[in-house]
């Protein structure tokens, strides 16, 4: 697998209380490059939950019609109460405040609230478990997909992309299915049935309603548009600062032994200036919003007060109808922005379904015609006329080396020769583009991957060891292993002692970057997994780099025990390592230049006797 590092995408910046604008309005976010096709695509994972959605939009219109309703009910209530109470002041026979019909329009408009909120809530349950089935899919799917994708996805890509799409990118389809999609069927409905409302109560009074709408969209316009111009500077310098921090606290050893500490300072204060100050810009000029709107719409309720007291007068319409419309009015605007709001979170949401299908597109492995099954291989591995390369240019030409069973062979050559690539093209990580890699004289694209893989064990350069007990680590190597093998395993590979010497001994958890232990007994802890593992072929790529010379000649000793009676692939940049490989095969630019044992390789006085004692001369020609 190749070690070669390659940068991380860093953590997505989420939008904390305060750096967003006002009135829960939404700047807009990224659009999708094909907005409908990928619509289409998501549509079909809700498909399998069509009569869930049919129901959820029912329960929804139900919800919205009964909450419409009553501030009509409420205006119907106090036109009763005002007539009475009129009546009686003017003296007028008979006439009274009837508490038993407005009781019995309370009764109707408590019911009509239950139901409303019972409707609320099924819908919101129904949404959810659509919702988190959906994204569930999606995981499966994109789970098993990550694992069908060759290794020069990985390579060219930063971990953090892929993440960011299987996590991010889904919890935002997530929480749009879940929250956005019922508040915009809720906002469609409540925003026709408002207008049904209002029509039906005055068509003047709704007229007035309908032109403070434009009025706002042309005071606010030009606001908007300088405010979203100042949250994205404000999203840049939070950023900045995000990566200084994570740079000086993940540095900080380097930042002490640099005495870089004033500068770090000094920056961080340059960068949190300009955050405050873009901060303070896009909060200043986005709280203007909120006043404008609020005086156009008080402008609009006086309007409306003035006008339905006129029609009130002329017996054109109730006094309670005014208290209902001024209420119809209030909630007029509310839906329109949250659909508007709505439609900038969709169209975010479509572009992080985008980028979930980009991942679920990208061309898988090649599928295996495997035919024979591989038990326990005797180690015998042979390559024949390989070509390879990576892109249309090749790397490797015309490859041909072959390896008896229990042979220990090295590879040397100087940074980008091949040599990693050698041992991805054996454990079938990429492949060929001409020629054929044999195990045993069987072709290794006759075997399954997953049944040549278990002939090889790897110890590399950069440890993996993931968030556990010791104990499980080790136990990593092979499936079932006692206690017995795992501390035999450790104490073959010199790792017993010190992990004895830890608080909980092999049950000391791990961090998630195996901090709590040193990089050499990280070293020390995969060396004795592969041990455990016992597999018949060994690849071991520089796996004393990183320990001191004393455990270096313990490991050494033990990885010989190791590699008697196995076929063992040793990458190693020290040669005085590996003067006791039966072959040592020196590459350059993809190809094998020379091979033979040490002594061989000496004699010869080539590129190998130069590399050799250029480790070992006080200066080194570059």
């Amino acid at each position: 697998m190749s070690t070669e590092k390659r940068p991380q995408s860093g953590r997505p910046i989420r939008q904390g209380p305060g750096h967003g604008p006002p009135g829960g309005m939404m700047l807009p976010g990224e659009k999708p490059k094909n907005f409908k096709a990928n619509f289409k695509r998501l549509l079909r994972y809700l498909k399998p939950r069509r009569n869930r959605l049919i129901a959820v939009f029912f329960a929804a219109i139900l919800s919205t019609v009964f909450s419409i309703v009553g501030p009509k009910l409420t205006g119907d209530a106090i036109t009763e109460l005002f007539e009475g109470a009129y009546g009686k002041l003017q003296g007028v026979p008979g006439a009274a405040i009837d508490f038993g019909a407005i009781g019995q329009i309370l009764l109707l408009l408590t019911a009509l609230y239950i139901f409303s909120s019972l409707f609320s809530y099924l819908m919101q349950y129904i949404m959810s478990t659509v919702a988190q089935d959906t994204v569930y899919d999606l995981r499966q799917d994109v789970n098993k997909k990550l694992e069908k994708l060759p290794l020069n996805y990985f390579d060219s890509r930063p971990n953090g992309e892929t993440l960011s799409r299987m996590t991010n990118d889904i919890d935002t389809i997530g929480s749009t299915l879940q929250q956005s999609l019922t508040q915009f069927i809720t906002s469609i409905v409540m925003l026709v049935g408002i207008i049904v409302m209002m029509l039906t109560i005055s068509p003047w009074l709704t007229l007035i309603a309908f032109v403070s709408l434009p009025l706002s969209i042309f005071v606010i316009q030009p606001i908007l548009k300088r405010s979203q111009t100042q949250f994205a500077n404000q999203q840049r310098s939070l950023g900045e600062l995000n990566g200084h921090i994570e740079e000086m606290y993940t540095g900080h050893p380097v930042v002490k032994a640099f005495g870089y500490e004033k500068k770090a300072v000094t920056q961080f204060e340059k960068v949190n200036d300009e955050l405050y100050d873009a901060g303070r810009r896009a909060q200043f000029i986005s709280g203007i919003i909120m006043p404008l709107m609020t005086f156009i719409g008080n402008f609009s309720y006086v309007l409306i007060s003035v006008v339905g007291g006129i029609l009130v007068t002329q017996r054109a319409i109730s006094i309670g109808d005014i208290q209902a419309f001024i209420m119809y009015s209030k909630q007029f605007t509310q839906p329109i922005m949250q659909t508007a709001n709505i439609a900038n979170i969709i169209q975010s949401t479509i572009a992080a379904a985008e980028r979930v299908f980009e991942l679920l597109d990208e061309p898988e492995e090649k599928k295996e015609t495997a035919t024979v099954s591989l038990e326990r291989a005797n180690g015998a591995v042979a390559f024949e006329n390989v070509d390879f390369g990576y892109g249309d240019d090749l790397l490797i030409h015309n490859m041909n080396i072959t390896v008896t069973p229990g042979q220990t062979v090295a590879i040397v050559g100087p940074t980008g020769a091949g040599k990693t690539t050698l041992i991805n093209l054996l454990m079938r990580f990429y492949e060929l583009k001409g020629g054929k890699i044999e195990i045993d004289g069987l072709d290794t694209r006759e075997l399954s991957r997953s049944s040549l893989r278990k002939s090889f064990g790897m110890v590399l350069q950069d440890t993996w060891l993931f968030n556990g007990t010791i104990k499980d680590n080790i136990a990593y190597g092979k499936t079932g292993a006692t206690d017995e093998e795992i501390f035999a395993a450790a104490d073959a590979a010199h790792a017993d002692h010190f992990i004895r010497t830890l608080p909980e001994g092999y049950n000391t958890v791990l961090n998630e970057e195996a901090s709590n232990i040193s990089q050499g007994q990280k070293q020390l802890l995969t060396i004795a997994r592969a041990i455990l593992a016992d597999p018949p072929i060994m690849i071991l790529d520089e796996a004393t780099s990183s320990v001191d010379t004393r455990t270096e000649v313990f490991i050494q000793r033990a990885m010989n025990r190791l590699m008697e009676g196995r076929t063992s692939f040793v990458i190693a940049h020290r040669l005085s390592t590996i003067k006791d490989a039966d072959l040592i095969l020196v590459m350059d630019k993809g190809n094998v230049i020379e091979q033979g044992t040490h002594t061989q390789l000496l004699e010869k006085n080539g590129f190998y006797a130069d590399l050799y004692n250029s480790q070992f001369s006080e200066k080194v020609a570059i």
